[in-house]
């Protein structure tokens, strides 16, 4: 009981005296790699991968002949960037979403991207 009540403790301290960016990137990191997905930090481009992890940010690129939703994803480990190209918008994709993405990683100027990525939207777990 005794040692159940320390971890607490120090959990608890851990929690109240760190970065909050960096408790959330370990919560990802350890979320995702539960569910089986693959780490973004360990994936190369041409790999076909499938991660876990939350949306930090979304912009959508509406120009006619070009529109494009772009979207940030982190996983804990590493940012990727997500391309649906010839969207304008996306229900449900929006900053703070947990979804599942697949897709073959690509790379474009030395930031790792997916497009067109297959996705699944997930509880706010």
């Amino acid at each position: 009981m005794a040692l159940a009540a320390n971890s607490y403790f120090r959990r608890l301290t851990r929690q109240l005296t760190e970065d909050i960016d960096q408790l959330d990137a370990e919560d990802l990191a350890e979320s995702s790699q539960a569910s089986g997905a693959q780490r973004a930090c360990d994936c190369h481009r041409g790999e076909e991968v499938t991660m876990q992890g939350r949306l930090r940010s979304v912009e959508s690129c509406p120009k006619s002949s070009n529109a494009t939703v772009q979207a940030e994803f982190f996983d804990g480990t590493d940012p990727v960037t997500l391309v649906w190209i010839g969207r304008r918008r996306i229900a449900g994709i929006e900053p703070g979403t947990k979804l599942m993405v697949r897709g073959r990683l690509g790379d474009k100027n030395g930031q790792k991207v997916i497009y067109n990525p297959y996705y699944e939207l997930l509880g706010d777990s």
